[in-house]
């Protein structure tokens, strides 16, 4: 079986500015992981619809999913829904049911359906709806692209409606042992030793340094064969000890 793969396309000038912290490629990465569907590659881009078009048509064509964040509320500056319907060479309208249902919602929220609200009813044509059971405005599927919130809460939200479109591929699996105290530079060697004698197990390093007495390596293994990651487990396991450190597994 193919294993699939996605992409994460993160949309919006505060990101690049710095004004705003991205936290959803972590949270579609959680989410698709154990489905199967590893995420090999994220981008960022500016509001600027050329980008975003030449962003989505490379990933698109390189990746089984590509999910995109940010871009499709009121304002002048929410031009994704324009960007897709753009990228696949089609139209864009308010779409009936989309418009009926949000303006049922703001009314009951005794709140004015403005045109610029109205605008998030905007779905390229032949799209198909990804519901929004947070704020109402919905997200779109064009193809193998997802259109989502940059709002954090609203696409993981939207993540739900997304779940069962989605064909997965073999489980990753990880184990991760943390070793207080330790340096990178200690166990590089003997790790690269343990990285070249399992290629078909991903292994990396991350250290942490929060002040003196609390910092150390985590070594971190992935595979989608448990019996192989045990193995590795225990080399790793080895090597810490090895270095003087006893090894504390890290609950993921």
């Amino acid at each position: 079986m193919t294993q699939p793969t996605a992409a994460v396309l993160l949309i919006g000038d505060e990101l690049l500015s710095g004004r705003t912290r991205d936290i959803n490629l972590q949270q579609i990465a959680q989410y698709l992981e154990p489905i199967g569907i590893p995420v090999r590659e994220c981008r960022t881009v500016p509001d600027v619809e050329e980008e975003i078009v030449a962003a989505v048509n490379a990933l698109r064509a390189k990746y089984t999913y590509v999910f995109t964040t940010g871009g499709i509320g009121p304002t002048h500056d929410d031009i994704t829904a324009d960007a897709i319907a753009a990228a696949f060479k089609t139209g864009i309208s308010e779409h009936p049911e989309v418009l009926a249902e949000m303006a049922e919602r703001y009314k009951a929220m005794n709140t004015e359906f403005t045109p610029a609200r109205r605008r998030m009813a905007r779905i390229p044509h032949g799209a198909e709806i990804v519901k929004n059971p947070v704020s109402g405005a919905p997200g779109f599927q064009m193809e193998n692209v997802f259109t989502m919130a940059g709002v954090p809460q609203i696409a993981r939200a939207m993540l739900e409606d997304i779940g069962h479109r989605l064909e997965g591929g073999a489980r990753v699996y990880k184990v991760q042992l943390r070793g207080p105290g330790l340096r990178e530079g200690d166990l590089a060697e003997p790790l690269g030793a343990i990285a070249k004698a399992y290629p078909d197990v991903s292994i990396g390093s991350y250290p942490w340094y929060l002040g003196m007495g609390d910092n150390g390596v985590a070594l971190v293994a992935r595979s989608t064969d448990t019996v192989r990651l045990e193995t590795v487990r225990g080399e790793l396991e080895t090597l810490m000890r090895g270095l003087g450190v006893e090894p504390i597994p890290d609950p993921l």
